[in-house]
């Protein structure tokens, strides 16, 4: 259903304080707080309890399953969940079902003592990480049916909003109350947050997706061909282009994220300063590149914001390089993070918006899922040689390759926005 352009003011604005964008708040908090509860507080429960580093990090895998979620998206697209999707539809009866999943998970998780049942907890986070996957599956394809394109970049604002204030409950939240209380109950805690998005997905009306649901015998010939033959078939040659760059577009802030935290440690910035300048101060940023990369999009369109997107990922990497001169100094800390969080915030919000705009709404959650699964795969595992790239030329030269990776990013955006895309 397409929101009449009359409906919000000139400027865009209006859109943050529409229902579409409240939702997304909401469906955003709950897809955010799975992910730090996996990994990043996992990982600090596991060394708190004497796990070894190598097992430790071997939990890094589960990330995997994010990266190839659109090999069962199609199912969230055709099938349903008998009575389930009769009573709530297509979308809110998967997001709510993956839903308690989750909620379920953690508390059996909490039960876990990592010592003694460390891999049927590795089992059990590949279970939570495969329904938070599909969990994100269903609210995306939600989101872009839920109103036009021209507002899918404020949508994206609005959903990292609720995610990355979820990302700081499980993660920094997490964390102070282990510090009080015991894993067990800091786990049980945070499974409780899942009644934020159960309650949201309870209240708010189903998307105006309006094809029918196809018959079984149909499901994979309709699920699983003809979404990706139909993304070929429409842009033709391009299509390859536009994979590629899909692929490229977060290599360069990809394998410089991963050794970032390290990074500072390893030039004299203690814990706090980390925390206070890279979490909370960094989360602040972030958050108003993402809102700016929303009303940019409402206001100009995608295509001069996606090229200023790819040159900011690249050219913000530079900042490290700053930092890396001028030692443990906080205020270039605050430069570099105000620069690398504003980046990542625009460019989220303005990329969200295009992989929007290739979709075709009739396999929503089929192509969305396979697009940002190209896009986070190749950088995840280019991020495991980062370490070694490091060790082989130092931190500067490696900052400078880091930027230097998001040039092709910058080249195909050009030759995409001039020749092989328009915008809808």
């Amino acid at each position: 259903m397409s929101i009449p352009n009359n409906r919000f003011d000139e400027k865009g604005l209006g859109i943050y304080s529409s229902s579409e964008s409240v939702r997304m708040i909401f469906l955003g908090f709950s897809a955010g707080l799975p992910h730090p509860l996996l990994f990043a507080t996992l990982t600090v429960w596991l060394a708190s309890v004497e796990v070894s580093i190598s097992e430790i990090s071997m939990f890094g895998w589960v990330g995997i399953i994010y990266a190839i979620k659109f090999l069962w998206a199609p199912m969230l697209d055709n099938l349903s969940i008998p009575v389930l999707t009769k009573v709530l539809g297509q979308r809110r009866s998967w997001i709510l079902f993956m839903q308690l999943v989750i909620l379920i998970g953690f508390i059996w998780m909490s039960f876990f003592d990592p010592t003694q049942d460390l891999l049927l907890l590795a089992y059990l986070a590949i279970l939570i990480a495969f329904a938070s996957a599909s969990q994100d599956v269903a609210i995306d394809a939600y989101r872009i049916e839920i109103i036009e394109n021209k507002y899918q970049a404020a949508m994206a604002a609005s959903y990292q909003l609720g995610y990355r204030i979820s990302a700081l409950t499980s993660g920094a939240g997490a964390l102070y109350l282990a510090g009080f209380y015991s894993w067990q109950t800091t786990y049980q805690i945070m499974a409780g947050f899942m009644l934020v998005g159960i309650v949201t997905v309870l209240i708010i009306a189903e998307s105006p997706k309006t094809e029918a649901i196809v018959e079984k015998a149909h499901w994979f010939r309709s699920s699983v061909i003809e979404p990706f033959f139909e993304f070929f078939k429409r842009n033709s040659h391009w299509s390859f282009v536009l994979i590629v760059y899909i692929a490229i577009y977060r290599v360069s802030d990809l394998i410089l994220g991963i050794v970032a935290n390290p990074f500072y440690i390893d030039i004299g910035f203690n814990l706090n300063e980390i925390a206070t300048v890279t979490k909370v101060f960094g989360f602040a940023i972030t958050i108003i590149g993402a809102f700016v990369g929303g009303i940019s999009v409402a206001r100009y369109g995608i295509a001069r914001p996606l090229v200023l997107s790819s040159v900011l990922l690249a050219g913000t990497n530079l900042f490290f390089l700053l930092l890396n001169n001028a030692g443990p100094d906080l205020s270039v800390l605050v430069l570099t993070i105000s620069a690398d969080n504003f980046a990542l915030g625009f460019s989220g919000s303005v990329f969200i918006a295009f992989l929007s705009s290739l979709t075709n709404r009739f396999y929503t959650a089929s192509q969305y899922a396979l697009f940002t699964s190209i896009m986070f795969l190749p950088g995840i595992i280019m991020s495991g040689f980062s370490g070694q790239i490091i060790d082989a030329m130092g931190w500067s030269k490696f900052f400078i390759f880091a930027a230097s990776m998001g040039i092709p990013s910058i080249l195909f955006s050009l030759l995409i926005v001039k020749k092989g895309w328009q915008e809808q």
